[in-house]
């Protein structure tokens, strides 16, 4: 009977005790579910963060890197701008050497092209037309501020280098000469520099060049007439080059002295 009544007391207060321990227990519940999210947050978050940390770490060592590369540039750069400065300077010293060199080969150029034209007056009166023109195309150059001393230079070379051709050629042109005071259309044969002669375009006079008083004088037309028409000939290569028998004048001394 006490355990009947023991347990009818407990049926009693049974049903009292039940819907508390249910709500506390699904508050525990609530709760541990709200720290299981938040956990889960904060871990999104560290990981998030980590990852965030790793990308600016990486960027970090990647500036770096450039950071190191750019300092063995600017070293490389350095020596560069060095060697730079030294080459400046070298030329400039050699600028400063040219412009001495300027000042020095010009009054040496005019000094060749007046010895040239001296020389030109003084030798036998072949082509005397054509290298006069020369000598005063040199002079011309000289004056001209758009032609490099180097050019000019070349072009005096150039012009003695014709004047020493003219001395191993046999040459052969139509010219008008004075013979005794009168002037006579003629065909001139040039034997280098060793005899200059001439004949009428009819062949009936022949003369040679006298360069002790430096003018025409006729010869013996019997005696040269036949040996300067074949070397007319020869000169235009008509014929084959042979032997001449034609008169060689004395050479004579000649001073050349600068002009004033």
């Amino acid at each position: 009977m006490k355990n009947v009544r023991n347990l009818i007391i407990c049926l009693l207060v049974f049903p009292l005790c039940t819907p508390l321990s249910a709500e506390k227990l699904d508050q525990v519940l609530s709760t541990g579910k709200n720290r299981i999210e938040a956990g889960q947050k904060s871990q999104t978050k560290i990981d998030k963060l980590s990852d965030k940390i790793s990308s600016i770490l990486q960027e970090f060592r990647q500036v770096n890197k450039q950071i190191s590369g750019l300092k063995v540039y600017n070293s490389q750069l350095g020596s560069q701008v060095e060697k730079q400065q030294t080459q400046i300077q070298e030329v400039e010293a050699s600028i400063k050497q040219v412009t001495v060199m300027e000042r020095q080969i010009t009054p040496l150029i005019q000094q060749m092209i007046e010895s040239l034209e001296q020389f030109v007056e003084l030798d036998q009166p072949f082509h005397l037309k054509e290298r006069r023109q020369r000598i005063a195309f040199l002079y011309d150059s000289l004056l001209r501020n758009d032609i490099s001393s180097a050019e000019k230079f070349r072009q005096v070379l150039e012009a003695y280098k014709i004047e020493n051709e003219f001395g191993r050629k046999l040459d052969q042109y139509k010219d008008r000469v004075t013979v005794n005071g009168s002037e006579r259309d003629v065909d001139i044969l040039q034997i280098g520099r060793v005899s200059l002669l001439y004949q009428t375009i009819d062949g009936k006079n022949t003369g040679v060049w006298n360069q002790q008083s430096r003018q025409w004088q006729q010869i013996d037309s019997k005696t040269y007439r036949s040996a300067v028409a074949q070397g007319l000939r020869m000169a235009r290569k008509q014929a084959a080059i042979d032997v001449l028998m034609v008169p060689v004048p004395a050479p004579i001394l000649v001073s050349m002295e600068m002009k004033k």
